[in-house]
């Protein structure tokens, strides 16, 4: 009974910090958790707070109790992430699902949304080319096809994703050094266009009906999502039984299916887990199991995949025996490889074979993960010390974190902006280390941080932590 009493004496409540434009005053940013109310007419119906989502570039989601998607954070400013998010500005409103639509997991790309519902379907919307040729629920806009070329860098988005290679260079003892400003990360990068035909990048005035209406994604018959991850223009979903299935951009390898194909507008299987044996005549580059005396390899990773991620251009899965497997982009080590090559398909983080991961997550050009163990590894980009290491050295191989704050910690939970990231302890803390420009580490100032660092959440007890671009989401028990 005392136990009952305890419980109700406790609410879910979201709390924010970080940059949303249509939620900052005066679009200043948020440098300390404040908290987000429900919707008021839901709230009149007893509605709650169950989870908050990750991702968003400029706006924010998180779930109510029964299922709806609540969004808020953008602002009409011409940009994409107006019409992903719902155009839903300072107040949190329900986005417009089809009705009856029940919400369990959500996630949320630089202006694309996937959602898995308490019936293993999937709903994605946003930009066209995330949305894969299936039905749409609602009118489908009309207007400027996927053929037309937009300026890269609108409104500082994709100027801010990518550096060019050569400003990377080997230093050796799985670490790369790079030699760009922080300040000419922000406005000047450009990214290497491919000769291929332009691909959507970003969105001016004009370009609203690029934008795609929820739909339905068609899988297999049977196939139940209970998983979904968004990165920059991929996605993918996990079933119930550890398939992992993707669509999107997979130009530098993060769909996994072997190749830099550019454009995949239908699911596909993600080959993951393959068949334990291999015979002797495959290639030797394929496997990298135990060799058996008749010559067949054994993969050791395991027989399904439990978890899923995707950061802006790369993905990594872990399965049932705790192996990491990391595919896509790898320029600044974020495929843990000990390399800055790409991956083009799933391979094993050897480096950390023997250690069982829980959980991982991926930014912009940086992985963390952390083990059954609560330690936590970071590999990939640095610049703003997402790494957590103490210096703003990349790392082409997982390193163990080891500063003061994590003694007697235990990891649970782990997020990733696109350069920050966050963890919530055993004991119901919440740390945050990286790029804060915009007080997205929510310790009340905007400087950026290069080791763990606690976040002061007073009378809330945190239970999950979502990232997305500019801004950190909470859910948190607080007293009622």
């Amino acid at each position: 009974m005392e136990g009952e009493e305890a419980e109700r004496g406790k609410e879910e409540v979201v709390l924010m910090f970080g940059y949303l434009p249509g939620s900052s005053p005066q679009r200043s940013p948020l440098l300390s958790p404040v908290i987000v109310r429900i919707p008021p007419s839901m709230a009149a119906g007893g509605e709650s707070w169950r989870d908050v989502s990750g991702g968003g570039c400029g706006f924010a989601m998180a779930i109510s109790e029964s299922g709806k998607l609540i969004t808020w954070g953008s602002t009409d400013d011409l940009g994409q992430s107006y019409a992903t998010s719902g155009k839903h500005e300072e107040t949190p409103e329900a986005f417009p699902l089809p009705t009856g639509v029940a919400v369990v997991k959500a996630a949320a790309g630089w202006a694309h949304c996937v959602a898995a519902t308490e019936k293993g379907e999937v709903y994605t919307w946003g930009w066209k080319e995330c949305v894969p040729s299936v039905k749409v629920i609602g009118e489908q806009p009309t207007g400027v096809g996927m053929e037309k070329e937009v300026v890269e860098g609108q409104s500082g988005v994709l100027s801010e994703q990518v550096s060019p290679r050569s400003q990377v260079s080997k230093t050796g003892s799985g670490s790369i050094s790079s030699h760009t400003s922080k300040g000419g990360e922000e406005g000047t990068k450009r990214r290497r266009l491919s000769t291929a035909k332009p691909s959507l990048e970003s969105s001016t005035s004009g370009d609203e009906p690029l934008s795609a209406h929820p739909c339905l994604v068609t899988l297999n018959t049977g196939v139940t999502i209970t998983m979904v991850a968004a990165g920059g223009r991929h996605t993918l979903v996990l079933s119930d039984v550890g398939q992992v299935w993707g669509w999107g951009y997979g130009g530098e390898g993060q769909l996994g299916l072997g190749s830099r194909i550019r454009m995949v507008s239908s699911p596909h299987p993600v080959p993951c887990i393959e068949a334990a044996t291999y015979d002797k005549e495959r290639s030797p580059a394929t496997p990298r199991g135990n060799v058996s005396s008749e010559g067949q390899v054994y993969k050791p990773y395991g027989s399904f995949v439990k978890a899923i991620a995707c950061g802006g251009r790369h993905s990594a899965v872990i399965t049932d025996t705790g192996a990491l497997l990391t595919f896509g982009w790898g320029l600044y080590g974020q495929c843990g490889q000990g390399s800055t090559d790409d991956e083009l398909s799933p391979i094993c983080v050897s480096s950390l074979w023997g250690i069982q991961i829980l959980g991982v997550a991926a930014g912009l050009w940086h992985t963390i993960c952390i083990s059954v163990d609560g330690a936590v590894y970071a590999f990939g980009g640095n610049q703003f010390g997402q790494l957590g290491t103490g210096s703003d050295q990349a790392e082409t191989l997982p390193r163990l974190l080891d500063a003061p704050c994590l003694e007697d910690k235990t990891a649970k939970i782990v997020s990733c902006g696109a350069r920050h990231s966050a963890i919530i302890t055993e004991d119901q803390k919440a740390l945050c280390w990286g790029w804060n420009k915009y007080g997205q580490l929510g310790l009340g100032d905007a400087i950026d941080r290069s080791t763990p660092c606690q976040v002061p959440i007073d009378a809330c007890l945190p239970k999950n932590i979502t990232c997305g671009w500019w801004h950190t989401l909470v859910l948190a028990e607080a007293p009622t």
